[in-house]
């Protein structure tokens, strides 16, 4: 089932709501690539490159998508060519449709 989360925009920090479990479980069927944490406060995703300055590449390809979203993951780097992601949001100390629409649309780079 294609995803359309890609195409709708992040909505306000303070009008965005923590999704209850049965919304986020479809939810992550449409990002199949991310996981969940087992309290489905967060979802992840580690991306592998070939070398240092592709995955720097991808992280600043991230940072325009959240930055004109106006939602920030968690970016990490390590082991020098990987890079994790993850989402959450603070305001609401879990999961908001916000999250999957960075996912899909991280997912699209």
């Amino acid at each position: 089932m294609p995803s359309n989360l890609s195409e709708k925009k992040c909505g306000p920090c303070e009008e965005v709501k923590s999704l209850p479990l049965e919304e986020v479980k479809p939810l992550l069927l449409e990002i199949p690539e991310w996981e969940s944490t087992s309290d489905f406060k967060s979802i992840t995703r580690t991306f592998t490159f070939n070398d240092f300055m592709e995955a720097i590449s991808f992280i600043n390809k991230i940072a325009d998508i959240a930055e004109s979203n106006n939602h920030h993951p968690d970016i990490n780097i390590h082991a020098y060519k990987k890079v994790t992601i993850t989402l959450s949001t603070h305001s609401v100390k879990g999961l908001s449709e916000s999250d999957f629409i960075i996912a899909a649309k991280i997912d699209e780079i």
